[in-house]
């Protein structure tokens, strides 16, 4: 699943008439960085959430990427905007489509440009094999959250640090594994019918003190691209 139903806030005004994961970096839109890199490692279904300018992303990509291939992804989209008038965060998005996920999946935001990332499925069978409820890829903190989010022990749990701890933090790349059980905790049922926003967080800072989510150090290109600047600097550098 790929994540891009949010406004886009601080793109403004690039995002007043244009949805951020449809920004482009290097020739092409942030979310096709993704499709592309999901459809050479051989996936071939891609649920995509949207909201704000919803309706610009299925018009740009349709039901299959690349349109003309034969081996392409077919993709799915949940209309949040259209359905409930709004998004419903990254919890109430995911579980919106849960009943069409497979019992392990990947999910990443479509506003991260990694453009070197694999979304090999010897990782998915790995995380598969491991019982565990979720596998996150973090990344060395940025400059805009210098404080990072989670820990990382030496056999691989990410930890939910209280604000004190001095150990080190890394930053949650929006990249991760997950399996269907993992949002059993949520009050909020499978399908969610009646649209209710719900953050993700919460939820993984549980399972991370229940020792159930594991990951690992993404050293590689990662930018959250966040404001018009950041954008504007990716834009700057020498085109792959």
């Amino acid at each position: 699943m790929v994540l891009a139903a949010g406004r886009g806030e601080r793109m403004r005004p690039l995002t007043d008439r244009t949805p951020k994961p449809l920004l482009e970096v290097q020739g092409r839109p942030l979310l096709q960085w993704h499709l592309d890199a999901l459809a050479r490692s051989g996936w071939r279904q891609v649920l995509v959430n949207t909201a704000w300018l919803g309706e610009q992303i299925p018009a740009r990509f349709g039901a299959r990427w690349p349109a003309q291939a034969d081996a392409g992804l077919e993709l799915g989209y949940s209309m949040e905007a259209h359905d409930f008038g709004a998004a419903l965060e990254t919890a109430g998005g995911i579980l919106r489509v849960l009943p069409q996920l497979d019992e392990v999946f990947w999910v990443v935001a479509g506003d991260v440009f990694v453009p070197g990332f694999d979304f090999a499925p010897e990782a998915m069978q790995r995380f598969a094999a491991s019982g565990r409820l979720a596998h996150l890829w973090l990344v060395p903190n940025p400059v805009h959250n210098p404080k990072g989010d989670f820990g990382l022990s030496e056999d691989g749990l990410a930890l939910n640090l209280p604000a004190d701890h001095p150990g080190p933090r890394h930053t949650y790349s929006t990249i991760g594994l997950y399996r269907r059980e993992f949002f059993s905790a949520c009050d909020i049922p499978a399908g969610n019918p009646q649209g209710v926003a719900a953050p993700l967080a919460p939820l993984l800072r549980a399972a991370m003190e229940a020792g159930q989510v594991s990951a690992e150090l993404w050293r590689g290109d990662w930018t959250d691209v966040g404001t018009p600047e950041r954008l504007a600097a990716l834009n700057q550098e020498i085109q792959p």
